[in-house]
């Protein structure tokens, strides 16, 4: 049993302020694994405190000294990647595979990536006209953080602000903060100054509205659902303060008939049940051309029959359960959604897989005959659903696809790289992935319209944590 009842501020392990408390849970089998102590405003106001007060000697560090820390955090995730892949597992049921290979891995990829771009980044430069650019760390950030890929959002924000020279305070989501903990360990052994880092659990409601509303907090970085995401940006825009968020999607998958359908329904399929479906960028709206549309169902069905699902401990290529009972219900009812719409259930369905009763596993589902008017095709299940729905021409897969309210991803299928260009550049999304390729590490990563602003990773995610200043060069 794990007892969290500390918090990692200025420095140190020290006893919160809060007093409530509430279950970890493993979702493989609905156990208790844990307690953790929430925070309240007064932990919030320490750590803001701690993050002020050491960002005025953090933020003149130069660029060759937060390089060398940097690399120190390097060699210390990449030993105890194997630490933070069991808390994944055991906290938020990634499969054990999963969790050590992506889920713990992106600390170390994204981390690679910081350093790289911090290495061609020029701080100082003189431009054209002759006066001088400076880019300088933008003060103290609040983070607050999601479940369903804890250590690669944890990553995604707190790399680039100690490699900017910015300092921070980091909530993750109370539901996954095993891995949380283990990411402070991290930051500590490589030699942080006290203060640079601080870590408070705690809900959103109390802690994250804290974070974001606190008139010391120069930037919040938030990942999250759209709900939350606005209920961040009111709770900042007092205080004028920078805001980037990461929010929703509903992926759009265009798939053409000139395309080998075996390869690329397969790799789709797999790629929208991938983290149990839990996943912002997941592919989940699969717009097919109707000349190969009922060949594309047979190989939907398939590949869906096929996809296991397994515990969470176990190694291999399966799915595990969803995060808790409040999402299997959510996704269980989306499915009847589904149902009742008249949409055709092609695989899966209601309940759970034969022998995996005591988790929150749910079965690997796929609707056929979708319209965008449907609920199942406007609302981000959060689950291992996948919707399919077919297009006669490329203008009207371009016009269902852009029709929602998110845009963080989009994927086209295709065999005419003319088509695949064209296409990608009339998608109204963040990220495009073509043909089963995922973009790398340092590529910038978010959305358009309700999926966010902001993008993280590489040169631009440094960038949304520095001020830009500029002065005139030295006369006499």
């Amino acid at each position: 049993m794990h007892t969290l009842d500390t918090f990692y501020i200025d420095g140190e392990w020290v006893a919160p302020e809060g007093t409530a408390t509430m279950p970890i849970k493993n979702p493989a089998n609905n156990t208790q694994i844990g307690i953790l102590t929430l925070g309240s405003t007064v932990d919030v106001d320490r750590a803001v405190a701690a993050a002020k007060t050491a960002f005025e000697t953090f933020s003149r560090t130069t660029k060759a000294e937060r390089l060398a820390l940097l690399r120190k955090l390097l060699e210390i995730t990449k030993r105890r990647q194997g630490d933070l892949a069991r808390a994944i597992t055991a906290e938020m049921g990634a499969p054990a595979s999963m969790a050590h290979d992506v889920q713990a891995e992106s600390g170390v990829g994204h981390l690679v990536s910081f350093i790289e771009a911090l290495e061609e980044m020029v701080e100082e430069e003189e431009l054209p006209n002759g006066d001088i650019l400076n880019r300088e760390p933008i003060g103290v950030v609040g983070m607050i953080t999601p479940w369903n890929w804890p250590i690669n959002q944890i990553a995604l924000k707190v790399i680039p602000a100690l490699a900017t020279g910015a300092t921070c305070v980091l909530k993750p989501s109370e539901h996954t903060p095993l891995s949380a903990n283990i990411y402070a360990e991290i930051v500590h052994e490589a030699g942080y100054p006290a203060g640079v880092f601080n870590l408070v659990h705690g809900d959103g409601p109390t802690v994250g509205a804290a974070i974001s509303s606190h008139p010391d907090v120069a930037m919040v970085s938030f990942t999250g659902s759209t709900r939350a995401g606005v209920e961040v940006s009111r709770a900042a825009a007092p205080g004028i303060k920078r805001v980037t968020l990461e929010l929703g999607g509903k992926s759009p998958n265009l798939v053409f008939a000139d395309c080998d359908l075996e390869k690329r329904i397969a790799e789709s399929v797999a790629e929208c049940f991938d983290n149990t479906g839990q996943s912002c960028n997941a592919p989940t709206r699969m717009l097919v051309e109707r000349s190969c549309y009922d060949r594309a169902l047979e190989l939907a069905k398939a590949a869906a029959q096929a996809q296991k699902v397994d515990d969470p401990a176990k190694q291999g290529d399966h799915i595990g359960p969803l995060f808790d009972e409040i999402q299997y219900d959510r996704v269980q009812t989306m499915i009847q959604t589904g149902i009742d719409e008249g949409a055709t259930l092609l695989a899966g369905g209601l309940g759970k897989p034969d022998g995996l009763e005591l988790g929150w596993y749910a079965r690997p589902t796929v609707f056929a005959d979708v319209n965008n008017n449907m609920a199942i095709a406007r609302e981000e299940i959060f689950g291992p659903v996948l919707v399919m729905i077919p297009f006669d021409t490329e203008d009207e897969a371009i016009a269902i696809a852009n029709d929602t309210e998110y845009g963080l991803a989009a994927f086209v299928q295709t065999g005419s790289a003319e088509r695949a260009d064209r296409v990608a550049r009339r998608l109204r999304a963040g990220v495009i992935a073509v043909n089963g390729r995922a973009t790398e590490y340092g590529s910038p990563f978010g959305g358009y319209k309700k999926s966010g602003n902001g993008r993280e990773g590489g040169v631009f995610g440094l960038e949304d944590y520095q001020e830009i200043k500029v002065r005139t060069p030295f006369v006499v």
